[in-house]
């Protein structure tokens, strides 16, 4: 994946804690945090505004 300044970023494979798909995401879980999908993530943004 494209990243800021052109750079490519290594993409991880984690699992979205709403609806448990597997997605990738340009940063390494640690496991206490939780993760979402693209689609989970637009829906809890929208819920937050």
């Amino acid at each position: 994946m494209e990243g800021f300044r052109g750079e490519f970023r290594e993409m991880h494979e984690a699992v979205c804690s709403e609806c448990g798909n597997m997605t990738k995401v340009p940063f390494k879980p640690d496991g206490i945090r939780p993760v979402y999908c693209k689609d989970c993530y637009k829906k809890r943004r929208a819920r937050k505004y």
